[in-house]
């Protein structure tokens, strides 16, 4: 097979994968508003603030990208007994893929990273911590669960954010136990003494991590090779997988072998959270069967994803198979998307404060009176959304005779025009579902409907958002047309 086809077959069988994760878990927590002026008590603004969300952090991210490629993951950590360790309790449980063990600690602060935005501008970060060292009978549980866990997950990542949890004796006895069980190691370090990694099979520095840690330049390709090659000899880590931003990845593995991987984004836009993304994938492929040099390919690929969109974000499956395909979408094919991507970047759009509508329906043949109410439903909106029936879906409510147009075709016809911004395929016979994920800030329907009789309509205004009804050119309808063409 050729290594394009390597790598797609890599992707799809990451859903085989199990992957047991240890380390600093956050909650981070994102308010979003506006500035209109200036505090009269002190010469800073004010942010009015308009809503606000909450994100697994740290270690939390990396579950959260192996759960974006359907591997499964354990996440072990520890966090304080409080409203914030809560929290994260709950989105661990909104992963379809992870469990999570999370000890509560009555002496521990869970961190909290909470960002103050307006627009796409980080005004200010406010952080809570405790950095502190698990007391012994906290981190004897931990070792105890990460021990439990070994004997269903073929590779471990320790990510090391510096906030306690790797502290004491649990980082070397987490190392040990996995080589005793003869599972890889990968590790996300933190610091600059990585002999504390010695005996792991991977560790993942970016540049300023590497140049820190090997007290070397790393300006070139290079330069990277011998500091990365210095840490293995000097660290006792079989390799090293250097992350370099726009400059993409470089491997150096113990025997000396160098594979230099330019990055394949078309713009980088964002490397926040891409070293996460980066270990997920790696561990993810390895616990396949990937050999290293391929998982480093595939991982590659995934940061590439990432790094082309705002904040931190996840890269999934069909994301990258289509990158690995090199497809050269247009910009119509680009919009019609899965829906987990989709929420993705609906979330990245309600970061920047833009205010998303949703549509629905058929599409089979487009006509004026669909132009209209797709160009008045973008009028009030920032961003349009537009959700399409699958083929299955309108032959139950139409007749065996329809669709005229496959989904594939019909939903590269909207995403062709300017007012539409998405198009997202739903199977159901009514897009509830997909408008309980979406959540809209308007939803948008022909003024033929009543209110009362809108789905979804409810659901909107209960999280306070709007419904508009647009009223629609007569004498437009598919069905009225495909019944003349039958007569």
């Amino acid at each position: 097979m050729t290594d394009q086809t390597d790598l797609i077959a890599l992707v799809k069988s990451l859903p085989q994968a199990r992957v047991l994760c240890v380390g600093d878990v956050m909650l981070d927590r994102f308010v979003h508003g506006e500035v209109e002026r200036i505090s009269p008590e002190a010469p800073i603004p004010i942010l009015r603030v308009r809503r606000e969300a909450i994100m697994l952090g740290g270690g939390g991210n990396v579950a959260s990208n192996l759960d974006a490629l359907g591997a499964g993951c354990v996440f072990i950590s520890a966090v304080g007994n409080d409203d914030a360790g809560r929290e994260l309790t709950g989105l661990f449980g909104e992963l379809k893929n992870t469990h999570a063990d999370l000890i509560a600690d009555a002496a521990r602060q869970t961190t909290i990273k909470t960002r103050f935005l307006t627009g796409n501008q980080q005004m200010l970060r406010a952080d809570k911590e405790s950095t502190d060292t698990l007391s012994a009978d906290i981190a004897l549980k931990i070792v105890a669960l990460i021990r439990a866990a070994l004997a269903d997950c073929a590779v471990v990542v320790v990510s090391d954010y510096g906030k306690g949890v790797l502290g004491g004796s649990v980082l070397a006895t987490v190392i040990e136990a996995a080589r005793d069980a003869g599972k890889p190691v990968i590790v996300d370090p933190k610091g600059s003494d990585y002999s504390r990694y010695k005996g792991a099979t991977l560790i993942t520095p970016n540049r300023a991590e590497l140049a820190e840690a090997s007290s070397m330049p790393t300006g070139d390709d290079a330069a990277v090779a011998a500091a990365a090659q210095h840490l293995i000899e000097t660290c006792g880590v079989s390799a090293v997988l250097a992350t370099r931003s726009r400059q993409g990845m470089t491997l150096i593995t113990a025997d000396g072998a160098i594979t230099h991987l330019p990055t394949k984004a078309r713009e980088v836009f964002d490397v926040s959270g891409a070293g996460d993304t980066v270990i997920a994938t790696l561990a993810a492929a390895i616990a396949t069967g990937a050999r290293l040099e391929q998982a480093a390919a595939l991982a590659n690929v995934a940061a590439g994803i990432v790094v082309g969109k705002a904040g931190t974000a996840t890269a999934h499956a069909e994301e990258i198979i289509a990158a690995i395909r090199h497809r050269e979408t247009d910009e119509a094919e680009a919009k019609v998307s899965p829906l987990q991507p989709a929420l993705d970047r609906i979330a990245r759009w309600r970061r920047q404060g833009l205010r998303v509508g949703f549509t629905n329906g058929v599409f089979d043949l487009l006509h004026p009176g669909h132009v209209i109410l797709l160009s008045k439903a973008r009028a009030a909106c920032d961003r349009l959304v537009v959700g399409i029936n699958s083929d299955s879906s309108v032959k139950r409510l139409k007749g065996p005779g329809r669709p005229l147009q496959d989904e594939a075709a019909r939903g590269t016809v909207l995403a062709s025009l300017g007012a539409v911004d998405m198009v997202v395929l739903f199977s159901e016979d009514t897009p509830i579902t997909l408008i309980q994920a979406i959540r809209p800030d308007l939803l948008v329907k022909g003024a033929d409907y009543r209110a009362e009789d809108v789905v979804g309509a409810d659901v909107v205004q209960a999280a306070g958002g709007n419904l508009l009804l647009v009223d629609l050119e007569p004498g437009h309808s598919t069905t009225a047309t495909v019944d003349r063409m039958q007569a």
